[in-house]
């Protein structure tokens, strides 16, 4: 493989691509920024811009104004450090210390087998060449850098509140060129636990592992209407119609990594009856061909596999009635877009996914994330999640949520912007909001009569080892971002 430096040579703005390498080399998942942090301020020292880092770990720098441009008001400009790390389970990378491998296909650059980080590493790195570049014109910055968006928004949550004196707000943490957003939704984790019951493996019975995976997965908010397979309840599918035929017991089950990612794996480990293991791999080819089918066009590289050897047995077996609740509960517990909005069109409104199911020591996890851009279906939606966790025995626990950011259509920051687009994208641009967890929820509801913006460059696959960025996008973003500071 090529030098990772030369996946960037030749890329305008060549400062944005310097910094989005030099981050890109810094291990950043989510609660682990301090090296990121560490990197920002040195870039802020070095070009003589004060920086500020509150309790919870966000910095912001400040910095001057352009000179005859000190009268202008106060902008913030804001991204989040952290990113996403999943990989594919064949892919060998320690996030906890190995860098980012770039790749550079055409017009695209992806990650080899991990995600990328452009979410949000593509702003972070506009915003670190701002504060290194002299010759742009702008009004005085406030220069946010927040932590752990990816987990929680928890970052954002934990602002201190006078840390910022601006009221416009420019946030660069959008997937989509030619789109304005001014609104975004609200989040709620709901998490279901099942005391874990356990018995010895009968004697002389058969293991076996069953994977379903090949899937798209991608970004539970952004991606969750368009119609990608499940993998958690695409096992349970299988499971709740088989493991009673065959008389298997579940001893073992594990899928999805990430709350605010769409499960693209689940594994099972099973123990069969002597001779029914055969009659697991037809039902489970049948079913394989069943998913092919039924998701031929969002999914056609779903899979479903059973393998005798390359797993942990397990030396017990979930006792029955565990087992039957659980997998009844992942089958019917909802998944996907539950209303559309009736006032933007082709905008989810509310949705949930489920997320993750984990074996702990003592119990049996079920990780789920509601969204919604209405606060009351907000919370009907974790209601509905909890009501069947209640009917299966689990405990429920609600996380602490955070709000949505409601739409201002006459927002002077919106109208400045539409004004600039077409001198950049020769187009009137999309003016929309986002079915996703922006932290300008919680600015805006942390800093009241924050004037808001969201963009960003084109971003495709999010949360997700396919995820890639769109080079030409890039320039665009920064180019826009650049006439609109200097127009503020």
């Amino acid at each position: 493989m090529k030098d990772t430096i030369e996946m960037i040579e030749g890329l305008e703005p060549g400062p944005l691509w310097e910094h989005f390498l030099e981050i890109s080399r810094i291990p950043r998942c989510s609660r682990n920024e301090a090296r990121v942090r560490e990197y920002v301020l040195e870039v802020a020292a070095r070009n003589g811009c004060a920086a500020e880092t509150d309790r919870a770990g966000n910095i912001v720098v400040r910095k001057k104004a352009a000179a005859g441009m000190e009268a202008r008001p106060v902008v913030v400009l804001q991204s989040h450090l952290d990113m996403v790390c999943e990989k594919n389970k064949d892919t060998m990378h320690d996030f906890a210390s190995d860098p980012i491998r770039l790749k550079r296909e055409g017009d695209w650059m992806r990650a080899e087998g991990t995600t990328l980080g452009a979410d949000n590493g593509i702003g972070a790195a506009a915003q670190l060449a701002l504060i290194e570049e002299a010759g742009i014109r702008h009004g005085p910055l406030e220069i946010l850098f927040t932590v752990d968006e990816e987990t929680g928004l928890t970052g954002a949550n934990g602002l201190a509140p006078d840390l910022l004196a601006g009221r416009i707000l420019v946030n660069l943490d959008s997937e989509e060129e030619s789109t304005l957003y001014i609104g975004c939704a609200g989040g709620q984790d709901t998490d279901l636990a099942l005391r874990l019951d356990t018995e010895p493996v009968p004697h002389g019975w058969t293991a076996a592992s069953v994977r379903v995976g090949g899937l798209l997965g991608g970004h539970s908010g952004l991606e969750i209407d368009r119609g990608r397979g499940n993998a958690v309840k695409l096992l349970a599918r299988l499971l709740t119609k088989q493991a009673p035929l065959l008389e298997a017991r579940l001893a073992h089950i594990d899928g999805g990594s990430k709350r605010n990612a769409i499960p693209r794996e689940c594994d099972a480990v099973l123990f069969l009856p002597p001779g029914n293991l055969q009659v697991l791999k037809d039902s489970a080819a049948d079913f394989e061909r069943i998913l092919k089918e039924e998701h031929r066009l969002q999914d056609p590289g779903v899979f479903v596999r059973v393998a005798e050897e390359g797993f942990v047995r397990p030396e017990r077996v979930f006792r029955q009635d565990l087992q039957d609740r659980l997998l009844n509960l992942l089958a019917c517990l909802p998944h996907g877009v539950m209303r559309m909005s009736p006032d933007i069109p082709g905008l989810v409104q509310t949705s949930t996914n489920l997320a993750l199911v984990k074996v702990e020591e003592r119990r049996v996890i079920i990780s789920t994330n509601q969204r919604s851009s209405v606060a009351t279906e907000l919370a009907a939606a974790s209601d509905t999640v909890a009501a069947a966790g209640r009917l299966a025995g689990a405990e429920i626990r609600h996380g602490v949520g955070y709000p949505g950011w409601r739409p201002d259509p006459g927002s002077p920051v919106l109208t400045l912007a539409k004004s600039l687009y077409p001198s950049v994208f020769g187009k009137e641009p999309k003016v929309t909001a986002i079915h996703a967890g922006l932290e300008c929820g919680i600015i805006g509801d942390r800093f009241p009569g924050m004037d808001m913006i969201s963009f960003g460059p084109t971003i495709v696959g999010a949360h997700s080892p396919d995820e890639r960025v769109d080079v030409p996008s890039v320039r665009r973003f920064w180019d826009f971002l650049t006439a609109l500071l200097a127009a503020v």
